[in-house]
């Protein structure tokens, strides 16, 4: 059974989505290829506590990585890329061509552009860690202001402290 709970964050409401109590999705409002509401089943308001925990942990700079049993809904490419996604540490970023490299090649840049910007669990799988090839902050289905947000937030949180 599919349940979703919309909680509170820096960067505005994110609606929670599980299948059969495992995460499967993380949206913020007003993000691009986010589902139909009827989508995320019933609405809940107990059975997100680990993910909430961990979240506002994240968001207090407190924890660098998600523990949280996930599983996201994708072609086995878009799942490939997730994965790659979630190598890059806390504080860190990589070029969508870098990503592209560790999976055959600068031909296929574009498709992991598109398997990132479909990530349905943000911020858990870090797609906002990826940036365009001069650094620049480009593409982000969450919006570019809460891309910054959240690389500074990282950044604020690591021994060089860069702010993107």
């Amino acid at each position: 059974m599919r349940t979703h709970k919309v909680i509170d964050s820096p960067v505005g409401p994110l609606t929670l989505a599980a299948t059969d109590g495992v995460l499967d999705a993380l949206y913020m409002d007003d993000q691009a290829h986010r589902p139909a509401a009827e989508s995320l089943g019933h609405a809940v308001h107990a059975g997100f506590e680990p993910v909430e925990e961990q979240l506002g942990e994240y968001f207090a700079g407190e924890r660098t990585s998600f523990t949280v049993p996930t599983a996201a809904q994708g072609t086995p490419f878009q799942q490939l890329v997730w994965s790659q996604l979630s190598l890059i540490p806390y504080g860190e970023t990589r070029t969508y061509g870098q990503i592209a490299a560790g999976l055959g090649g600068s031909a296929v840049a574009r498709a992991v552009g598109t398997a990132n910007g479909r990530n349905p669990l943000g911020i858990i799988v870090p797609c906002h860690r990826v940036v365009g090839s001069t650094g620049s902050l480009t593409g982000y289905a969450g919006g570019l202001d809460r891309k910054r947000f959240l690389l500074a937030l990282e950044s604020a949180h690591t021994p060089d402290g860069r702010l993107f």
